[in-house]
């Protein structure tokens, strides 16, 4: 992801996903990809910021806990979800925030 999210007035929902992928993670950044696009297209999809070094940092922004979880039973990201568990990651997290503030430098 090359820029910030731009997100609404809060409230509205953050899931945070933390990983660290195996040495060998064939597959990967194409799936990553696709959940990004097809992460998009969900309804109360806000936006999305994503970083990988060492660690990687994806944080999703949503309008409610109800779109959060249609996107976790999405058939796609289900199949994703299982890769992931399977093939790619050694450690991962998935944690879920309400933003009650979102401030920044205004130009």
């Amino acid at each position: 992801m090359s820029h910030l999210a731009t997100t609404p007035e809060p409230p509205y929902y953050a899931v945070i996903f933390s990983s660290q992928l195996r040495d060998d993670a064939q597959g990967y950044d194409q799936m990553a990809m696709r959940m990004v696009e097809l992460a998009a297209s969900q309804s109360g999809f806000l936006g999305i910021e994503s970083a990988r070094n060492q660690l990687g940092i994806t944080v999703s922004y949503w309008e409610s806990l109800e779109a959060i979880r249609t996107w976790k039973q999405n058939a796609e990201h289900l199949e994703a979800q299982r890769l992931g568990r399977q093939q790619w990651y050694s450690d991962f997290r998935v944690r879920v925030a309400k933003v009650e503030r979102d401030y920044g430098l205004v130009f």
